[in-house]
Protein backbone atom coordinates (compact mmCIF):
# COMPACT_ATOMS: atom_id res chain seq x y z
CA UNK A 1 0.00 0.00 0.00
CA UNK A 2 1.88 3.53 -0.99
CA UNK A 3 0.83 6.21 1.11
CA UNK A 4 0.17 9.66 -0.61
CA UNK A 5 2.85 12.40 0.15
CA UNK A 6 0.74 15.23 1.73
CA UNK A 7 1.21 18.54 0.10
CA UNK A 8 2.34 21.08 2.81
CA UNK A 9 2.74 24.76 1.52
CA UNK A 10 5.60 26.43 1.68
CA UNK A 11 5.16 29.46 3.57
CA UNK A 12 7.70 32.76 4.68
CA UNK A 13 6.42 34.81 7.82
CA UNK A 14 2.88 33.75 7.67
CA UNK A 15 2.56 33.89 3.52
CA UNK A 16 2.35 31.33 1.10
CA UNK A 17 5.13 30.98 -1.63
CA UNK A 18 4.55 29.44 -5.15
CA UNK A 19 7.74 28.73 -7.56
CA UNK A 20 7.21 28.26 -11.27
CA UNK A 21 10.92 28.07 -13.47
CA UNK A 22 12.98 31.32 -12.24
CA UNK A 23 9.11 33.42 -10.41
CA UNK A 24 8.18 33.03 -7.42
CA UNK A 25 5.15 34.30 -6.03
CA UNK A 26 5.02 35.01 -2.42
CA UNK A 27 1.53 36.44 -0.73
CA UNK A 28 -2.08 35.05 -1.44
CA UNK A 29 -4.26 35.72 -4.40
CA UNK A 30 -7.17 36.39 -2.08
CA UNK A 31 -4.91 39.58 -0.36
CA UNK A 32 -4.97 42.20 -2.36
CA UNK A 33 -1.06 42.14 -2.91
CA UNK A 34 1.42 39.96 -3.88
CA UNK A 35 4.93 39.84 -4.09
CA UNK A 36 6.80 38.71 -7.67
CA UNK A 37 10.27 37.90 -8.02
CA UNK A 38 12.01 37.11 -10.54
CA UNK A 39 15.73 35.82 -10.75
CA UNK A 40 16.69 37.56 -13.33
CA UNK A 41 20.41 36.03 -13.58
CA UNK A 42 22.33 33.17 -11.92
CA UNK A 43 25.85 32.57 -11.22
CA UNK A 44 27.87 28.86 -10.14
CA UNK A 45 29.22 28.15 -6.67
CA UNK A 46 29.93 25.04 -6.38
CA UNK A 47 27.73 22.71 -8.45
CA UNK A 48 24.45 25.38 -7.85
CA UNK A 49 23.13 27.87 -9.46
CA UNK A 50 22.68 30.63 -7.35
CA UNK A 51 20.69 34.17 -8.30
CA UNK A 52 22.87 37.10 -8.49
CA UNK A 53 20.14 39.48 -9.75
CA UNK A 54 16.52 39.26 -8.56
CA UNK A 55 14.01 41.61 -9.90
CA UNK A 56 11.28 42.26 -6.91
CA UNK A 57 7.81 43.93 -7.96
CA UNK A 58 4.45 44.60 -5.31
CA UNK A 59 1.61 44.22 -7.52
CA UNK A 60 -1.94 44.34 -6.90
CA UNK A 61 -4.07 41.01 -7.79
CA UNK A 62 -6.82 42.75 -9.49
CA UNK A 63 -7.54 40.50 -12.36
CA UNK A 64 -9.11 43.32 -13.98
CA UNK A 65 -5.71 45.33 -14.63
CA UNK A 66 -3.71 45.52 -17.36
CA UNK A 67 -0.09 43.65 -16.31
CA UNK A 68 1.82 46.70 -16.10
CA UNK A 69 -0.69 48.68 -14.28
CA UNK A 70 -0.60 46.00 -11.65
CA UNK A 71 2.63 46.99 -10.64
CA UNK A 72 3.03 49.13 -7.23
CA UNK A 73 6.54 49.38 -6.52
CA UNK A 74 9.70 47.60 -8.25
CA UNK A 75 13.47 46.94 -7.62
CA UNK A 76 16.45 44.68 -8.13
CA UNK A 77 18.40 43.36 -5.44
CA UNK A 78 21.70 41.15 -6.02
CA UNK A 79 20.74 37.81 -4.16
CA UNK A 80 17.59 36.39 -3.44
CA UNK A 81 17.76 36.79 0.06
CA UNK A 82 17.85 40.79 0.27
CA UNK A 83 14.69 40.53 -2.71
CA UNK A 84 12.88 38.30 0.26
CA UNK A 85 13.63 40.38 3.16
CA UNK A 86 12.30 43.31 1.25
CA UNK A 87 9.66 41.76 -0.48
CA UNK A 88 8.23 40.86 2.89
CA UNK A 89 8.88 44.64 4.07
CA UNK A 90 6.51 45.91 1.51
CA UNK A 91 3.81 43.38 1.48
CA UNK A 92 3.28 43.35 5.20
CA UNK A 93 3.52 47.19 4.73
CA UNK A 94 0.98 46.92 1.75
CA UNK A 95 -1.58 44.74 3.55
CA UNK A 96 -1.08 46.80 6.22
CA UNK A 97 -2.38 49.60 4.58
CA UNK A 98 0.53 51.84 5.21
Amino acid sequence: MVEKKTDIPLTYKGHPLRRKDNLIYYGSMADKYIIALQVLATQKEGDMDVASKVSVQLQLTDPDLKSRDRVVKKSEKSNLYDAMDVGAIWLERALAGK
